[in-house]
């Protein structure tokens, strides 16, 4: 009977994909037997689903074969949606078979956090997957389409993104960007569009200097994004939205980017949770669980000022190298490595020639914004598929 060790990782996003690289660099031949469980045979990039979703870049331009990225003689990959853990059993269901594991590394990715709000989940898209992304792509070409038919019908020219923090500036900045392409091709007056940008806290982009949020909206107001901001979404329906402050707005096109939580499976295992993220220790553990790690938009992690850090790639990929090298230790009986986060700067993407950034205790605007987030972008190519992937995929960025 084999006496060495089996890994499971679940999700191969930012954090998973990292984790497995770093495990079968760092472990020995036949020192364990390392799973990698993914719902897709491909690894996508998340921070640049906002661009297909709104049709300015190929979906293909976003993804990867998992296969590419690692060793298939160290790791096997299989492909299969995770219906259950099982901590007491130290197994894991997938939707065609079980696991069983002596290490698990839990990197299943958020979900849209829709905060109650009613018709949420019903009547708006997110841009959370390669799936969501070309729905939402196909579905605002067919309300130009639609409303060629029929001209009566203007809501369909209006677009609602709910949510101002990353995902919803640098979507509608794209938006903004498409929308003249589109008018072009179903001879649409472009007076006609509305792109409203909804937000119930107090500021944009929360968390980026002040200076910096002026910029981008000044850019964005440039392309005819309008802004609502600290104003809340109080409910979504099949005609639009109504807001807080009791104006609807008609849409056809509401896409919601208003928040992230855990994985609800994290949940359903019986760990405690806050928005479905776990409390994790100095080492990535789970509470009372040395043998299960938790990374990425699953873990729940304080700075200190006692804050929790936002759920970013950023982080997600520092906890993947961390929880390898933790994993590796444990097997070997050796001392932990503490995850401590080196913030290497935060880039909001503002449409074609166009970004904000802090970094390198700077801040940053415009085109050499723009030139920095292609630095982050093909740094983090590099990371997991070396000059080849950079030379594939870099050009497109």
């Amino acid at each position: 009977m084999s006496t060495i060790p089996k890994i499971v990782i679940l999700g191969a996003g930012y954090g998973g994909i990292l984790t497995a690289q770093r495990l079968q660099k760092e472990l020995n031949y036949n020192e364990a037997d390392v799973t990698l469980v993914n719902r897709h045979d491909y690894h996508y990039f998340t921070t640049h689903l906002h661009m297909p979703a709104a049709g300015t870049d190929s979906i293909e331009h976003t993804r990867v074969q998992i296969s590419k990225l690692i060793d298939e003689f160290k790791i096997d990959l299989v492909k299969s949606n995770v219906q259950e853990i099982r901590l007491a059993d130290k197994k894991v269901v997938l939707q065609d078979g079980t696991l069983s594991y002596d290490y698990l590394i839990i990197a299943l990715g958020g979900e849209p956090e829709s905060f109650g709000i009613p018709g949420l989940a019903e009547y708006a898209m997110t841009i959370r997957s390669i799936n969501s992304v070309r729905l939402i792509r196909q579905h605002i070409e067919y309300q130009f389409a639609l409303y060629k038919t029929d001209e009566s019908r203007k809501d369909r020219l209006n677009f609602v993104v709910g949510g101002a923090g990353f995902s919803g500036i640098e979507f509608v900045a794209e938006l903004a960007d498409r929308i003249p392409q589109l008018c072009k091709d179903y001879d649409v007056d472009p007076n006609l569009v509305n792109i409203y940008n909804v937000e119930a806290a107090p500021t944009a982009l929360p968390g980026f200097d002040p200076a910096l949020v002026e910029y981008a909206m000044n850019v964005l107001r440039k392309k005819n994004v309008q802004f609502k901001i600290g104003v809340a979404i109080k409910e979504c329906t099949p005609d639009g939205v109504l807001l807080a402050t009791g104006e609807e707005i008609k849409s056809a096109t509401v896409v919601w980017t208003g928040g992230i939580r855990g994985n609800r499976l994290i949940e359903a295992a019986g760990f405690e949770t806050a928005r479905g993220r776990v409390k994790i220790d100095d080492y990535l553990h789970a509470p009372a669980h040395d043998n299960v790690f938790i990374i990425g938009d699953n873990s729940l992690m304080f700075n200190a000022e006692g804050r929790p850090y936002p759920p970013t790639a950023q982080i997600a990929m520092q906890q993947g190298v961390v929880c390898a090298q933790n994993v590796v230790a444990s097997i070997r009986g050796k001392e932990l490595k503490k995850f401590i986060f080196s913030n290497k700067g935060t880039v909001a993407s503002l449409g074609k020639g166009e970004a904000v950034a802090s970094a390198f205790g700077k801040t940053y605007t415009g085109w050499v914004a723009a030139q920095l987030k292609k630095v982050v972008d093909i740094r983090y190519l590099f990371t997991i598929g070396g000059i080849p992937l950079v030379l594939k995929k870099g050009r497109f960025l």
